[in-house]
This record gives C-alpha cells, structure tokens and sequence, in this order.
C-alpha cells in the first residue's frame, strides 16, 4: 500500500466538513430508520458516529491494510449493533456509504487537483482504488454483522414471545395455572415443557390446571408433547387438570392412543376451579 501522509493530513483536516456536508444532503424523507429521526440526541450521535468513521477511514492511506481493518473493526460492530441502525432498512445504510464513497472520490480528486505537479497519475489511480476496493470490503463486512445483529434481535424477541405465551401462574402456595392461547407449534411446545417444568419445580406447585380452551388448532406431534408434559409433571408430584379440551383436539389425542385414564379432566377452566380445593 502506498503510504502519504500528506494525503491523510488532508483527509483528516477536512472530517467534519465531510459530517456536515453528507447530513445537509441526507435523505431525510425515508419514512422509518435512523436517518429521519428529529430526535437532537439521535442527530448528534448519528453524526458524531459518521465524523468518527472518517477520522478512522483516512487512516487507510497511512496504514496496512491489516492494522486498518483490526482498528476499524469496533467502529462497524458498534454501528451494526446500534438500536437506531437497526432498526433502519439496509439499503438505506448502504445508500449513505456509497454517498459516503463519492465524498472521498471528489476529495481525491479535489487534492490531485491541488498538487497536479507532486503526484503522478499513477499514484492517483491507486489512491482511487485504495478508497473504492476499502469501501467495498465495509459494506460486505457491515452487511454481514448488521444481519447477524437483526437475527440475533428477532430470535430475543421470538424466545420472549414464547416464554410470555406460556405462563405459570401461582394461585396460591400449592396451585398454579398455565393458560395456553392460540397455535402451539413444535417450537412452542418443547418450550412449554421445559418451562412449565422448572416453573412448578421453583414454584413448588403441587397442583396445575392446564387450560386449552384459547387453543384453536393443534396437530399429532404438539399432542403428544403436551400429554408428555403430563406425565412429566406427575414425575415431579404435580397433579395436572386439564381443561377446555376441543372435540378436535380430543379425537387427534384418542387417535394418537393417548390414554385419558388417571387424569383429571374438566369440560372447562370453571369447573376445574370449583372442583379443587382452590374453591373450598
């Protein structure tokens, strides 16, 4: 790589005209995303981390490229991870690079223009592979780790979805109530039952009512996980209730050969209340 330290000092002197110059001509008409914000402290922080990518970007003519990219990497993984930056479609990020890309072309081009008789048109055409071939190599890297965030995001929200849609609520000290509502996938159920097992073991739970009716659908394998909740539970000496259980859902467990035998069963929550002890 072709070390000019006159070309970084020009770089450097000129960073926060570069912040300034690509906020007045941001695209700010985007409906969501970090770029319409009127929020003073998102502006500030969205331009303070642009002045910062320059001042770590100009390093590039005065460093190997190695030493450049392991400097750059906490700048990109603090960008790609940012809440606002997430929540901002990608292509609208990778539009601002490469605005960002044609700021450093025109510069280029601006101090060639400043020093016509120092620099070949050699060293020129380098440096404009140096800017285009570095650019290229941060999109493809902050692609990468701005996807990796987002899935990393949606499994959360996805693992706390399950978990709130699986309850153990205590009624009292013994009696405790799991309430399922809407489609019980695979992913779901397996849950449930790790859940619902470590919940009644912490809550100490001697009694659970298991209450179907807010299920809709449910197919053969989600049935036989729930009666294998059953039986796990009677393993840890927690009686369970089940309740609100669909002639659907009934005809799939009989159809399965999942045995009724030995379990309490109610046609609804109600009902199931009133014949504990709960309700004496």
């Amino acid at each position: 790589m072709h070390i000019n330290k006159e070309l970084y000092q020009f770089f450097l002197e000129r960073t926060w005209k570069l912040t300034e110059d690509w906020y007045r001509h941001l695209d700010k008409s985007d409906p969501s995303g970090v770029y319409s914000s009127t929020d003073p402290v998102i502006i500030e922080n969205l331009k303070k981390q642009n002045h910062e990518f320059h001042k770590q970007f100009c390093q590039v003519f005065i460093k190997e490229e190695s030493a450049f990219f392991k400097e750059f990497e906490d700048w990109i993984v603090m960008v790609a991870k940012d809440e606002q930056h997430l929540n901002t479609p990608l292509h609208y990020i990778l539009r601002e690079f490469l605005a960002t890309q044609d700021q450093y072309l025109d510069l280029i081009t601006e101090f060639v223009m400043e020093h016509t008789d120092e620099y070949t048109k050699r060293e020129a055409t380098s440096w404009y592979r140096i800017a285009t071939k570095t650019f290229g190599n941060i999109l493809v890297w902050f692609t990468e780790q701005h996807v990796k965030h987002s899935q990393d995001r949606l499994k959360a929200q996805q693992e706390l979805i399950v978990e709130l849609s699986s309850p153990v609520i205590s009624l009292n000290k013994d009696i405790a109530l799991l309430p399922l509502v809407g489609d019980i996938d695979t992913t779901r159920a397996k849950f449930m039952l790790e859940n619902t097992l470590e919940q009644c073991a912490r809550l100490g739970v001697s009694q659970l009512f298991l209450d179907l009716s807010g299920v809709v659908m449910i197919d053969t394998m989600v049935a036989h996980q729930i009666f294998q909740l059953i039986e796990a539970l009677s393993l840890i000496g927690v009686k369970t209730t089940l309740s609100g259980l669909r002639p659907e859902i009934a005809q799939t467990a009989v159809q399965l050969g999942l045995s009724f035998e030995g379990m309490s069963v109610q046609s609804t929550l109600s009902r199931a209340l009133s014949s504990s002890k709960l309700m004496m």
